[in-house]
């Protein structure tokens, strides 16, 4: 099946999105929690700005690589996204 290359990077933009919620939710904390260990990270995000990220699905991969360290994430397997 042909793919756009927007339909491309909205499916790249959708499995970034689903591995940020499922490892969150894994790591069993609140959007709040993760505000506060992102403020480590130099990241100034509520509670409401993560949650209105990892709804759209649009985010830079620092704001990704961050989530990934804040919440321990020690490898991310491209297979895993």
């Amino acid at each position: 099946m042909f793919m756009s290359p927007a339909q491309k990077a909205k499916n790249w933009e959708d499995r970034a999105r689903l591995y940020l919620k499922a490892e969150i939710k894994r790591a069993d904390i609140t959007y709040e929690e993760l505000a506060k260990r992102l403020k480590a990270h130099g990241f100034e995000e509520s509670a409401a700005s993560i949650a209105n990220k990892l709804s759209r699905g649009t985010f830079a991969a620092t704001f990704f690589l961050a989530v990934a360290a804040a919440i321990g994430i020690a490898a991310i397997q491209l297979e895993d996204l």
